[in-house]
């Protein structure tokens, strides 16, 4: 009866970014120079509670040479798994489908432990899939905030009725051992074919894991997915429920998943799911297990994205070009200080338009607001509307006005929304606090807690690093409290 998710399909073939890898489990393991670790050791030996950590420097080479915005493209790179399940008419068949749709992607990351570039306030990512037959996807993603940093993005496939729109809030938080990036947000996947309302189709709504890199302070760096997310369709009373399992001290295994489908009105279990993310997983019911997917046979499909002399300057490509290039050259001196520019660049843009008393918005999207059809957990939502009800080539040219997303398309008329004055007068804080992670609480620093660790530590981290303005990591709050093993949960 399942035959749609009890067979994979082919990849379309495209091959995938240099960013992106599967294989086993090992290349979750950071293996860090002798030099990159003491540069580490150094870091982390300041972080005291109230240390002033505004001279503490972000070492480039733990960064994925690609922006957040990008990023989430690994999401829809397996469009194979997604394009025929608005056609299937069997409703737990089809919600079955969206699950493995949502498992798919999680394969795909850099080898390591790799941070993206954290996009700056007004950053824009757009790019495109070949589907065959003529047909393609569409992505369009901006940073609609920076403190706390917010990507919002726009998807659809418009011959196949496939809409997502999805806000990702990462926030960070120090565990000891371990750095978690609390992935909080979510997206809508619209099938606009399907559902009571055509105005917003039949939607599911999804959220993402957290993720871990662990042993920061000793022992080798690795990656970790963990924690419940769902996916959830309440027009279809139904409910998968899925956990990725971090490593105990004694037991387990890394990259585990387990979880459940059920209806969620009544909690009846109809699907068991198991196995690893990172390679198989499977699905059983009633005593029939069945292979679900299959990570290390699958061939993620990469975007296409427009040359870089077609891009503006804001473009996430464009934007990080010289620091993307360092980082994969391993030029950290480089990487920091095109890094660095960028940055503060976004420090001095914040500063006049405080000084303006100037409020900052979003060039593409816009404020969820009743009517939209979505929740107000996705805060942000493409600000030019789109006809769910439109034929495959309207829609397509709807959207493609909204910003220039496939080779050769030049923008049209000034897209950039004018500063507005608030009405208090005030400006807004967006972006003021540059790039940093601040997971700290509001008590004042003490006096900077001075070590003697070598001058050659110390030249090494100025020469792959500017001082930060303001806290760059502040773990205040955090060292207060008791640290949790690496398998507990946060």
């Amino acid at each position: 009866m399942f035959s749609n998710w009890r067979s994979q399909p082919e990849g379309s073939g495209h091959s995938s970014s240099d960013e992106t890898r599967v294989g086993d489990n090992d290349q979750d393991t950071q293996v860090m120079e002798p030099d990159q670790g003491n540069v580490l050791s150094h870091i982390i030996s300041q972080l005291r509670p109230g240390a002033d950590l505004s001279r503490v420097v972000l070492p480039t080479f733990i960064l994925e040479p690609r922006s957040m915005l990008e990023r989430i493209t690994n999401f829809m790179c397996h469009p194979e798994m997604l394009l025929q399940i608005p056609e299937i008419d069997d409703p737990v068949e089809r919600f079955v489908s969206v699950v493995k749709f949502y498992l798919s992607g999680w394969h795909i990351r850099p080898p390591g432990v790799k941070k993206p570039l954290n996009p700056i306030l007004g950053e824009i990512f757009t790019c495109y899939w070949e589907l065959g037959n003529n047909k393609r996807a569409y992505y369009i993603s901006e940073q609609t905030s920076h403190h706390p940093p917010k990507s919002s993005y726009f998807y659809m496939a418009p011959d196949y009725h496939i809409r997502i729109d999805g806000t990702l809030k990462p926030r960070s938080r120090f565990l000891g051992n371990s750095a978690a990036s609390m992935m909080e947000g979510v997206a809508y996947l619209s099938f606009l074919n399907r559902g009571k309302n055509k105005a917003i189709g039949e939607q599911y709504i999804l959220t993402q894991p957290n993720m871990y890199a662990r042993g920061i302070l000793f022992g080798k760096m690795k990656y970790e997915l963990g924690d419940h997310s769902f996916v959830r369709c309440p027009e279809l009373d139904l409910t998968a429920d899925i956990e990725f399992k971090v490593k105990g001290w004694v037991s387990g295994t890394y990259n585990a998943i387990g979880g459940v489908i059920k209806r969620e009105s009544t909690g009846e279990v109809l699907y068991e799911l198991s196995g690893l993310w990172s390679d198989e997983m499977f699905i059983k019911d009633t005593g029939h297990k069945d292979m679900f997917f299959n990570a290390m046979t699958s061939k993620p499909s990469s975007p296409k994205v427009r040359p870089l002399a077609e891009q503006e300057e804001r473009e996430s490509q464009k934007l990080w070009a010289s620091t993307a290039k360092a980082v994969k050259e391993k030029n950290h001196e480089v990487a920091t200080d095109a890094k660095t520019k960028i940055e503060d660049r976004q420090r001095e843009e914040a500063a006049a338009r405080a000084q303006d008393g100037v409020d900052w918005h979003p060039r593409l999207f816009r404020r969820v607001k009743p009517g939209d059809g979505v929740g107000d957990d996705l805060e942000w939502i493409i600000h030019t509307p789109v006809d769910p009800t439109a034929s495959p080539e309207e829609q397509t040219k709807q959207f493609l006005s909204i910003y220039p997303v496939v080779d050769g398309q030049k923008l049209d008329g000034d897209f950039a929304i004018p500063p507005r004055k608030e009405a208090n007068g005030q400006a807004e804080k967006n972006g003021v606090a540059g790039d940093l992670i601040d997971i700290g609480g509001d008590d004042p620093p003490t006096q900077p807690i001075t070590n003697n660790k070598s001058t050659e530590i110390e030249n090494l981290l100025n020469s792959t690093g500017n001082p930060a303005e303001g806290a760059l990591i502040d773990f205040a709050d955090d060292m207060k409290k008791d640290l949790p093993a690496a398998g507990d949960k946060p």
